[in-house]
């Protein structure tokens, strides 16, 4: 579970988003930081029985830079209003699929796989669905599967208008090839980050999404 000061911390700095108030309010960051990566470091000790390729990982390797990044961008306030942590074999900054936690209230959400990678990994990616596409179809197709997430994320943003090349319209998974993410996200309500369940309901939400992950790594180093 995570303490109710951490989501408030994270409300004021959405409304207050600027350095003034983030420095006057810096010791409920610090605090509400180490509250999520200690949430998180008890995900990883759990989730590495089953998933080996993340044992030994440290939760502060894992978390994101709360500063962002407003050099090429409009929006120019100073700081992410989320928490957010990447697990995955080698680290966040790895070219894997791995697990996501985002912390944001009224927009929080676990999950994980591919967001965006390079054009060469989506192109392993969309082969390995195609020679295997059975196998795929039965790990989004599981009972766990479906009921945490639904289904991939297939936005727009995220998604071709036509048919890869190489590939027919056709093609019994023509919609999971069309995909440039390869992505499963399940909201969690405010109310629920701070209920002691939280930890067991992430570590099932990421043990649904295991096989899919083993799925994608595969793909990306089947040639390595």
């Amino acid at each position: 579970m995570l303490e109710p000061q951490t989501l408030h911390f994270l409300s004021g700095l959405k409304e207050n988003n600027n350095k003034p108030w983030f420095e006057a309010h810096r010791a409920q960051y610090e605090a509400a930081r180490i509250d999520f990566q200690n949430f998180i470091q008890l995900v990883i000790d759990d989730l590495q029985r089953k998933d080996v390729t993340i044992a030994g990982t440290q939760a502060r390797d894992c978390l994101f830079r709360m500063n962002r990044d407003i050099r090429f961008s409009k929006d120019k306030t100073p700081y992410k209003s989320n928490f957010g942590a990447s697990i995955k074999r080698e680290g966040k900054k790895a070219p894997y699929a791995g697990y996501y936690f985002h912390l944001e209230p009224g927009k929080s959400f676990v999950g994980g796989g591919l967001w965006m990678p390079e054009p060469a990994a989506v192109k392993k990616v969309r082969q390995e669905i195609d020679y295997n596409g059975p196998e795929f179809q039965s790990i989004i197709g599981t009972g766990r599967f479906k009921t945490i997430y639904g289904d991939l994320y297939k936005g727009s943003d995220v998604s071709l208008s036509k048919a890869p090349k190489g590939y027919e319209p056709h093609h019994e998974a023509i919609d999971y090839l069309k995909l440039k993410s390869f992505f499963g996200e399940a909201h969690v309500p405010d109310a629920e980050l701070t209920k002691a369940t939280l930890h067991k309901t992430t570590i099932a939400a990421y043990e649904a999404l295991y096989p899919l992950l083993q799925f994608l790594n595969r793909a990306l180093v089947s040639d390595e």
